[in-house]
């Protein structure tokens, strides 16, 4: 009887590994007045982008004090909760919390995950670029080695694709204030306007390309240029392809 009960318990279910994409919206307030405003500026253009994709909320940027130097607000994760799922979000779990905000977001129903590993390093921002109180929305998908991320819709300011183990294509607007970045190669078939970051973890081979090159930031490998320096006519709003020679980012024109 035993063997016969184990037998049909095998059969039921199975446990496996899965590797799924992920959101992590990392937060820079504890102010939901301040964030939901953030959230509906940002989001308003796009109010699908997520189609209801599990978001992991990320505290380890959250200033203790306010600005008036008193200690910051304690988050409402269950106000918060609602406040994501409002834009088509599925807020399951946080991470880089103390042990407060742990205790508060289980209350809640969130999980609470490890941090990550920490990425390779990034290039610094422009001087220029003063900080924000919106949040920094992060689409993390890992893909299989020598593999492609697709996205088909606008990013925003402030959002931010990670196509981790392979290349990312782009087909629509890569807006000002809005990351790409591959650990392989970058494709943006529309104008890319802010940031993109090729071979994030070391790869010297990666490359960026974009049919119209307005770019706000270009990186290879840590090696990086910013618009402080104006591209030249020959490729600014053109297609371009950048590269790396040596230690030097190359900027061509693709006829």
């Amino acid at each position: 009887m035993a063997d016969v009960s184990a037998a049909r318990t095998k059969a039921v279910f199975e446990f496996k590994s899965a590797t799924l994409p992920l959101i992590a919206v990392i937060l820079k307030t504890s102010d939901l007045d301040v964030l939901a405003e953030a959230l509906d500026a940002q989001l308003a253009d796009s109010p699908d982008f997520f189609e209801q994709e599990p978001v992991v909320i990320d505290l380890s940027q959250l200033p203790e004090q306010n600005e008036e130097g008193e200690a910051a607000a304690e988050l409402d994760f269950a106000a918060l909760r609602s406040l994501l799922a409002r834009h088509q979000t599925q807020p399951i779990a946080v991470r880089g919390g103390n042990d407060a905000h742990n205790a508060a977001a289980r209350a809640a129903g969130l999980s609470v995950a490890a941090m990550p590993s920490a990425p390779a390093p990034r290039p610094p921002a422009p001087p220029a670029e003063a900080p924000a109180e919106a949040p920094q929305i992060v689409r993390e998908v890992p893909v299989p080695a020598n593999g492609t991320l697709l996205i088909d819709k606008p990013l925003r300011s402030g959002q931010q694709v990670y196509a981790r183990g392979g290349d990312v294509v782009v087909t629509a607007v890569v807006s000002f204030g809005a990351e790409v970045i591959a650990d392989g190669n970058v494709h943006v078939y529309a104008p890319l306007r802010g940031k993109a970051i090729a071979g994030a973890r070391g790869n010297t081979e990666a490359r960026i390309f974009s049919t119209c090159m307005e770019a706000q930031l270009v990186a290879i490998a840590g090696i990086y240029r910013t618009n402080e320096v104006p591209l030249p006519d020959p490729v600014l709003g053109k297609s371009a392809q950048v590269r790396l020679d040596g230690k030097k980012l190359v900027i061509d024109a693709i006829p």
